[in-house]
């Protein structure tokens, strides 16, 4: 067919005038917006401006203004309600009630409903578990945590020295007995380390730490996982003030044995966080209790000091051998935190359509692994595998908390699971003092010498920890948890003759303060949570 000049160039006209907008159509471009931001993990400024950040951007439009305050994260919270003043996002943790009861959150149900295809995709049947409560079944807030976990990485209850395993031929260590033995035997041969005094155990309590370095351990010793202050017995559904558990005592009995023997530093009870670290970075601290998240920082900077050997291995140590270590516990999904708009949001359906986004499976890999060629790329099996070395201003891994995350137990449309947690990629990062220690206990994982997650069974009710109290119950636990520490911390470096007396001083004193009227509102919040989530 001939077609006239005239046509020619409306033809081409028309298809040039076209092009931009079907552009713009191809990738849902939207007009940029910033959205303000306040996390109450943020303690100082932060920006928005890394690589990863830029590629949100671009794909959403949307620039975020982080904001944090000087205060506690309840402190900053309350007075937002006060001053009728919040960002359009707000991450409140634990607090995210008040913000409920005070109507500054907008409830999310109708925006997932009409635009929220990614997050319906996402969560699949966890989604359930983001609503509030029976009497408010509405969603207020979403991501925090793992929809769907696979436990390959953990660091278990209190950690040891290479070291010390070497020198004595990877002995089993199962029980704080165990434990104990095997570094009174090393300080007495090495009474000294790189010029220190050889220190047995140290923990601190600076600050909330002790929540991680004096009050978890002790359920962990006696088995039960990491709900907070909770113990929650899994047949009845009761929640205990853990410290009214009847078992709660071993592990600071022990603490109290080994102080006195010289075993426990001295200053774990007046010493900050930096005290210890220097420590431990200094290879002469034998036995410490840390979560595996700050492990990670300390055992690259002691590596690269040439002190490997000085780093920690992960074993199950519990109270006895009747007890089993809880870290390989599947939770669940809890739904309890996460990120809510608030009612001051300049525009909610913008703002909602991008914590949807944030859902897509596009940016689960962009927030997990970076951007294809750069930061990642596909093996001839087609797995998804992440380049030696990646620089760490980039942001990549860095917009996974608080937002929503499919996890180590979600499976893309590739094959390939979203997390970068994978077998392989953790023993890529092994060092070679890891891999000789695991290989002496004939392990691949830290997880291999634990008890697995199919042994000790999925929590039916979450981690009572991610469940947003009422201010009344936050404040009488709050009087609980300090009173529990200094107690504790007394009873530790006092008379081994007056711990028992002590002890059922305490829990006396827990009574007086309220514990077991917040404990049966807990049991209730957990019944109501597992009909909700049946629901």
């Amino acid at each position: 067919m001939r077609i006239n000049a005239l046509t020619f160039y409306l033809l081409a006209a028309f298809f040039l005038l076209m092009t931009p907008s079907c552009k713009k159509n191809s990738k849902s471009y939207q007009e940029p917006v910033t959205f303000t931001f306040f996390s109450s993990d943020l303690t100082g400024p932060e920006a928005f401006d890394n690589l990863i950040a830029k590629k949100i951007t671009e794909e959403t439009g949307v620039k975020l203004d982080f904001k944090y305050s000087t205060l506690n994260q309840t402190d900053a919270i309350l007075l937002m309600i006060a001053d009728d003043s919040f960002s359009d996002f707000i991450y409140a943790k634990g607090d995210l009630t008040k913000l409920i009861e005070a109507k500054a959150v907008i409830p999310l149900d109708d925006y997932i409903e009409k635009y929220g295809q990614n997050m319906k995709k996402l969560y699949g049947d966890q989604i359930v578990r983001l609503r509030n409560t029976i009497e408010d079944p509405s969603i207020y807030s979403v991501g925090t945590y793992e929809i769907r976990t696979k436990k390959y990485e953990i660091s278990g209850n209190m950690q040891i020295q290479h070291a010390v395993l070497k020198e004595f031929g990877y002995p089993k260590i199962t029980t704080l007995e165990d434990y104990e033995n095997i570094l009174i035997a090393y300080m007495k041969k090495y009474p000294e380390i790189n010029g220190h005094k050889t220190i047995g155990y140290s923990i601190f309590t600076d600050s909330w730490y002790w929540y991680l370095t004096l009050s978890n351990p002790g359920n962990y010793a006696i088995g039960y996982p990491d709900d907070g202050q909770w113990i929650v017995d899994q047949e009845t559904m009761k929640a205990v003030y853990k410290f009214l558990h009847p078992q709660m005592n071993l592990y600071y009995k022990w603490l109290n044995k080994i102080y006195h023997e010289g075993l426990l530093d001295p200053e774990s009870f007046t010493q900050n966080y930096d005290l210890w670290n220097s420590k431990v970075k200094g290879g002469y601290v034998l036995g410490v209790t840390y979560p595996l998240w700050g492990l990670k920082d300390i055992k690259t900077e002691m590596i690269d000091e040439g002190l490997a050997e000085r780093t920690f291995a992960y074993l199950p140590v519990t109270a006895s051998e009747k007890y089993k270590d809880p870290s390989t516990k599947d939770y669940g999904f809890s739904g309890g935190w996460g990120i809510a708009i608030s009612k001051s949001c300049k525009d909610p359906v913008r703002a909602f359509k991008f914590l949807d986004w944030m859902c897509s499976e596009e940016a689960q890999i962009l927030n997990n692994w970076g951007i294809e060629g750069m930061h990642y790329y596909y093996d001839n099996q087609g797995i998804r595998r992440s380049y030696p070395s990646i620089n760490e201003s980039d942001g990549v891994g860095k917009y996974t908390y608080p937002f929503p995350q499919g996890g180590s137990g979600y499976i893309d449309s590739t094959g390939n699971p979203l997390s970068k947690e994978t077998k392989s990629s953790i023993i890529q990062n092994y060092s070679d003092v890891e891999k000789d220690t695991l290989y002496a206990y004939g392990a691949e994982l830290w997880s291999d010498l634990f008890p697995s997650s199919s042994e000790l069974g999925i929590s039916k009710h979450g981690q009572v920890w991610q469940y947003p109290l009422s201010s009344n119950m936050t404040r009488i636990l709050e009087e609980a948890d300090e009173y529990v520490k200094k107690s504790l911390i007394n009873m530790i470096i006092g008379s081994s003759d007056d711990f028992d007396n002590s002890w059922e001083q305490m829990q006396q004193g827990l009574h007086k303060i309220g514990v077991d009227w917040v404990g049966e509102e807990v049991t209730n919040m957990i019944k109501m949570k597992m009909q909700l989530w049946q629901n």
